[in-house]
């Protein structure tokens, strides 16, 4: 499929909302994609892409979002670029009340006084856990779980200083459907995930504003001819966006092409779930205490489960094309478009357009990254 891309490279394409860019110029003003100032040229045979987002990612390279310290996310934030991401969500994960609330106090102190241009944008928080069913835990702790309560959530919200933007969560514990309902009308993306709903549960939830499943099908009630779950209805609706990990591990290929037809571009959203060990050596790592195994692209608990992801953001836009036979402007509206739209910031994030934040890839004929710009300064290039 990517030789199949490469028979474009000798004609510029702009699409209505501009996603992808050849043989031109952008210029960049302010911090902001502009028609005048700095100029930005694409090599022949190059092509120029908006800035990845993130919305589902633990750690990079050694530190994790629970680790509740500054250096440890500065150095998540610095090392994403490389992979095109200009900007993210930090992601927690279930565990002790306080651990939780130092995360979230840490994330919230980071984005006030360091979200600089030059790096990755944090965009606020991703809550996954603990208002999870233990049935579907994954790498998630069964002991600090606990049901989904309005009045538990605003501790975190109020750690937070209401930066969580996105709560994965198990609809099925919620009781009358409060804690679905209280998120939606306060602009936080309720997201399914690590549950056991049936069919009946989610077409409950969407009607109080359930919009998202976390990571499609892992950590969720499979399809079943004759007991459809969270995957059938995942299908079935289009209120909801699908996460799916493009790592050739969590999903099959052939899985992928599915979702990707099925669905269709425009409600899948690419995300990492990466952990610490993502860019390190094989070996022993930790998610959320709990020992990890990374042997190659894998990582799991000693129980055998996988314990999130090892991927980049640019090697799950190679794999969505080779696996789903997309084509690049498709990969960028899961790994760009959507995430912005879901995230309410598409009229400044997601695209090219003139007067959006100057987030500019440049890749080359292979869709390697050779430069990250980060809200119009350069924070990676080979």
């Amino acid at each position: 499929m990517i030789n199949q891309q490469k028979n474009n490279l000798n004609r510029g394409i702009i699409f209505k909302m501009i996603k992808v860019l050849t043989n031109t110029s952008i210029f960049m003003k302010d911090g902001k994609i502009s028609n005048s100032g700095g100029k930005i040229n694409i090599p022949k045979g190059y092509y120029a892409v908006p800035g990845f987002i993130d919305t589902h990612i633990h750690g990079s390279h050694g530190a994790d979002a629970m680790d509740g310290t500054f250096e440890s996310l500065d150095h998540i934030v610095k090392t994403l670029a490389k992979e095109g991401v200009t900007s993210f969500l930090p992601t927690t994960m279930t565990q002790e009340i306080s651990n939780i609330n130092k995360a979230l106090n840490n994330i919230s102190s980071y984005m006030n006084n360091n979200n600089i241009a030059g790096q990755p944008e944090i965009l606020g928080i991703h809550l996954e856990g603990p208002f999870i069913n233990c049935h579907h835990k994954g790498a998630q702790p069964e002991k600090f779980i606990l049901d989904p309560t309005v009045e538990s959530f605003k501790i975190f919200e109020k750690e937070a200083n209401n930066n969580i933007r996105k709560v994965t969560y198990a609809p099925e514990l919620d009781k009358n459907f409060e804690f679905t309902k209280y998120l939606s009308e306060n602009n936080i993306i309720p997201s399914v995930g690590h549950s056991s709903a049936n069919f009946e549960d989610i077409e409950k939830a969407i009607s109080f504003g359930l919009s998202s499943v976390t990571h499609f099908h892992n950590g969720q009630s499979p399809h079943h001819h004759r007991t459809p779950g969270v995957v059938t209805a995942g299908f079935a609706f289009d209120e909801l966006n699908t996460e799916i990990i493009v790592d050739g591990i969590h999903l099959h290929p052939n899985t992928v092409k599915s979702v990707v037809k099925i669905k269709g571009p425009n409600n899948v959203t690419l995300i990492t779930d990466a952990m610490e060990a993502k860019g390190l050596e094989d070996g022993e790592y930790k998610l959320g205490g709990q020992k990890v195994i990374k042997i190659k692209n894998e990582v799991r608990l000693e129980s055998g489960s996988l314990a999130g992801s090892v991927n980049t953001m640019i090697n799950s836009v190679k794999n969505v094309i080779e696996f789903s036979g997309c084509s690049l402007d498709d990969a960028i509206t899961m790994a760009c478009i959507n995430p912005a739209k879901e995230l309410g910031i598409l009229t400044r994030k997601g695209s090219l357009d003139i007067g959006k934040d100057a987030d500019i890839v440049i890749l080359d004929s292979e869709f390697n990254v050779v430069k990250t710009i980060c809200r119009g300064k350069v924070a990676f290039e080979i």
